[in-house]
């Protein structure tokens, strides 16, 4: 188990693949910080998309609460047999990393019973089994070894769903893969993740008082990203909105936009989505931003056309322009 943040974490890129490849069942606290340069420190979520390809089960976490029931989970679900893969828990740097919130704690006995002991199958110590670790893989089996990686990815999604389940049991806290806000009866829908799903919820609220039926989809695994679970709970709304908190430069969309979109189009969703990058270097997003998205989205409803897919949400206009 360890932790890290930023640039800390791009100084061990090598690694981090290393790991996945070796199929090292790692626990790895990550605090979302952007990543150099220029330099700055605060939040967004620059360190994650840089090795959201990387082999490792993604986490997201909401609240202080949610980023210690992460970590609980964390050990069984990366230590099964049928996935055994190192896993990320990501929060929010500062904005949750560095606040003071009350959280329901787990008896260390409990937590112990629940997350068992680790009883590795292969390990360098064992005298009866001399193996090697991490020898050169060339074209005779690099592609297989790669195959298993990807099937262990998609176990891992039942097996977060089953873990999340003893959980529930022992704490009355349920996990799922994502969490739907008020958006069974949705017509305008926001995906989003970490501590902006917070500032969404109360925007949410608010707007439902005024007869506004506004949603929000908030996503805990990115990776196994449920794309096809996304695309059913979204089938419904009018229009949709995927905000990123790191831009992908590609001039096509953030990561979570691009699986989002991606994950409803192979499902046969059609429904007019926009991307928002937003907060890039700890740049605070507001009620009143996260408002003018839905204020968008009924606009997008009354014209039938999305002009601009790709935005930013609390850019100075002078650099937008």
């Amino acid at each position: 188990m360890t932790a890290t943040s930023a640039n800390g974490l791009s100084l061990m890129w090598e690694m981090i693949y290393i790991a996945s490849s070796l199929r090292l069942p790692i626990v790895l606290s990550l605090v979302n910080r952007a990543v150099s340069g220029p330099l700055n420190i605060h939040c967004d979520h620059s360190d994650a998309m840089g090795v959201r390809d990387s082999g490792w089960i993604m986490l997201f976490s909401e609240t202080n609460q949610e980023a210690y029931d992460n970590t609980l989970m964390a050990h069984r679900i990366a230590e099964n047999k049928d996935v055994m893969l190192p896993l990320m828990v990501c929060q929010d740097g500062f904005i949750t990393s560095h606040a003071i919130e009350n959280i329901e704690l787990v008896e260390d006995d409990k937590v112990k019973e629940f997350v068992g002991t680790y009883k590795p199958e292969h390990y360098l110590l064992n005298r009866d089994e001399p193996i090697a670790v991490g020898p050169l893989d060339l074209q005779s089996y690099l592609f297989e070894h790669k195959a298993q990686q990807a099937i262990a990815m998609k176990n891992a999604k039942q097996v977060i769903l089953d873990v999340s389940k003893d959980f529930e049991k022992m704490t009355g806290r349920k996990y799922g893969l994502f969490e739907e806000y008020k958006l069974d009866d949705a017509e305008v829908a926001i995906v989003c993740m970490n501590s902006t799903a917070g500032t969404t919820k109360f925007v949410v609220d608010n707007l439902r008082t005024k007869g506004i039926k506004a949603g929000l989809l908030k996503v805990r695994v990115f990776r196994p990203f449920p794309g096809e679970e996304i695309a059913k709970a979204l089938a419904h709304v009018k229009a949709v909105a995927i905000l990123d908190r790191a831009d992908s430069l590609n001039a096509a969309g953030g990561a979570l936009f691009e699986d989002t979109t991606s994950a409803m189009y192979v499902n046969d969703v059609h429904v007019p989505a926009v991307n928002y990058i937003y907060g890039i270097g700890g740049r605070d997003t507001k009620a009143e931003d996260i408002e003018s998205v839905y204020n968008d989205l009924f606009d997008i409803i009354k014209s039938g056309k999305v002009k601009n897919p790709y935005r930013y949400l609390g850019l100075r206009k002078e650099a937008e322009e």
